[in-house]
């Protein structure tokens, strides 16, 4: 019966998966630790399946290239288990960084331009890049400059708090500029870029 709950552990952890189980391992002798990771020295194989079925565990391949390779007893539904808990602890301490899109025209009066900069401080503080877009209606392509100067007037605004991920590029009709948190640097004097630095637009 053991050897049948052998088996049957190995079709179902078959699929996906990245280790070698019981009967599938075809090397004549294995380097062998125990379900408490001690070690038992080289073994045959098939001792090594026997020590497996009598402690109703999985004969489980660790390292492939080694020679002999390295096994190790244990319930490997079980370990998979833990290293999936694992995984998913670590995603969640991750920080999500999201991109908040904010649009201007060239037009935008000051009530407007206002608001749409607190919204951009807010998402900066929250830690979130900013992909800032102005688009051009009409002839309104024609003064490239004025949509140079507005995106200009938002990068000296927000001077030391952001770090420009891409300086303002003209892509069709409309010009863009990715702004992230700027990363702080002990001991140094800021990162506000110098005035009167306007870079000229890249054409898409």
């Amino acid at each position: 019966m053991k050897a049948i709950a052998t088996e049957f552990r190995d079709r179902r952890h078959r699929e996906e998966r990245k280790h070698r189980l019981n009967r599938e391992i075809q090397a004549p002798e294995v380097r062998l630790s125990g379900p408490n990771n001690e070690p038992l020295g080289i073994v045959p194989v098939l001792e090594a399946l026997r020590m497996a079925g009598e402690l109703d565990v999985d004969l489980v391949e660790i390292a492939a290239t080694a020679v002999p390779p390295v096994c190790r007893l244990m319930d490997y539904g079980k370990f998979k288990y833990q290293e999936q808990k694992k995984a998913a602890e670590a995603k969640a301490k991750q920080t999500v960084i999201d991109i908040k899109e904010v649009k201007f025209r060239p037009g935008t009066d000051d009530g407007d331009y206002n608001v749409k900069m607190r919204n951009i401080k807010r998402f900066l503080a929250e830690g979130d890049k900013v992909k800032v877009t102005l688009r051009f209606r009409g002839r309104e392509i024609t003064h490239q400059n004025l949509g140079m100067d507005l995106l200009n007037r938002i990068r000296d605004e927000l001077a030391d708090t952001i770090q420009v991920e891409q300086f303002p590029k003209l892509e069709g009709r409309q010009m863009i500029m990715m702004v992230a948190p700027a990363r702080k640097k002990p001991g140094a004097a800021g990162g506000k870029t110098a005035e009167g630095d306007k870079t000229p637009v890249a054409a898409a």
